[in-house]
């Protein structure tokens, strides 16, 4: 299968050769024949990191008229970083096309400067629910033009707490318009909006019915508390140049375990609650660069990320959910690559560790480093 026989046009398709984007993935074989062609409502079950910003982003360019300054359509997704990476990644589908303009707001920023990049042409909005709620409280954009309302990555921004502000955007956009939500899980709350929210007749497409990418080797290894962290330090220096994400419950163990392997040498950093967002801003940007092999994330803090060519995951600590499990492993293997996910247990986890497999449908394989 290709772009060109989805019904993506030449334009679009030179774009994506650039971007070496060259074989649709499962999830884009799916849904842009179905949005290209229909005008209604749309439900995408699928691993995280399985293209789905082209999945909805291509046909949704299709649908603005550029020809036309209005804002055409809403894109919501859970943080800064995810909502940046998507503005970015349209900007580049519509190269070789007429301009459609995209402005990104999101938290963390000045609303005064997003209230004045609102009053340029603005055709696709990309926020997080906080923001958009703040300007339609200043009245700086109204939802009335609105025909398409896209909600990424909508189970985390449920876990995340903004049911309210979803529930109110939903709400608010009275105008006729399609919804389409993508997600990599459907908690009871998922349900709940799909069933207030959207029409009964939506199409919906399930990739992966086991929720993990089939491209993640998962693994793990037993051992002794007190060795946890040497066998990470022995883990990480057998990775050679590889690029990775260590995985910690909390933000006190996030900042101990970044300390522990910069005295040791290591290139790391940690991003936690704590961090202010230009810290945080910066340590990502080094990652994104590859000038940061390592980066160390509590679940919360690790929302939204995506970077790509990651060989692994590796969990220092269980995941409280299976769906951080998910998550967590979703962020290696991307684009169709080969990722690792590596759990450190202790013989007192093993029964969790039980759990996730059975949960999840998938086998996590016991090795020795």
């Amino acid at each position: 299968m290709s772009f060109s026989a989805l019904g993506i046009s030449e334009n679009y398709i030179k774009a994506l050769k650039e971007l070496k984007i060259i074989k649709p993935s499962p999830i884009q074989e799916e849904a842009i024949p179905f949005l290209l062609t229909n005008g209604t409502d749309f439900i995408a079950q699928a691993p995280t990191g399985t293209g789905k910003t082209a999945a909805y982003g291509l046909p949704l360019l299709a649908r603005i008229d550029p020809k036309s300054p209005k804002v055409q359509a809403l894109i919501l997704t859970p943080t800064r970083e995810l909502g940046q990476q998507v503005a970015k990644q349209l900007f580049k589908f519509t190269k070789y096309t007429d301009k459609i303009f995209t402005e990104a707001v999101y938290g963390g920023a000045k609303i005064e400067q997003q209230i004045a990049a609102l009053r340029r042409p603005t055709q696709i909005i990309v926020a997080t629910p906080g923001r958009l709620i703040d300007l339609l409280q200043k009245k700086a954009l109204d939802l009335d033009t609105v025909k398409t309302i896209i909600l990424d990555e909508a189970d985390e921004m449920l876990s995340m707490g903004f049911k309210k502000e979803l529930t109110r955007i939903l709400k608010q956009a009275t105008a006729k318009h399609d919804t389409w939500l993508f997600s990599a899980t459907m908690p009871p709350e998922i349900k709940t909006i799909i069933k207030e929210y959207m029409k009964p007749t939506a199409h919906r497409v399930t990739i992966g019915t086991d929720k993990v990418n089939k491209k993640i080797k998962h693994q793990f290894i037993v051992i002794d508390q007190s060795e946890k962290l040497n066998m990470l330090l022995h883990f990480l220096r057998q990775m050679g140049n590889d690029r990775g994400m260590i995985f910690c419950r909390t933000k006190a163990s996030a900042k101990s375990l970044v300390e522990e392997l910069k005295a040791k040498g290591l290139s790391a950093e940690a991003i936690h609650g704590d961090l202010l967002q230009k810290e945080r801003d910066k340590i990502m940007r080094a990652f994104k660069k590859e000038t940061l092999q390592f980066l160390i994330a509590t679940d919360i803090a690790a929302r939204g990320i995506d970077v790509k060519d990651l060989a692994f995951v590796a969990h220092y600590e269980q995941p409280d959910q299976v769906e951080y499990y998910v998550h967590r492993s979703g962020r290696t293997a991307r684009a169709g690559q080969e990722g690792l996910s590596l759990s450190f247990v202790t013989k007192d986890e093993l029964k969790q560790l039980n759990y996730l497999q059975d949960k999840l449908k998938i086998v996590i394989e016991k090795v020795r480093i």
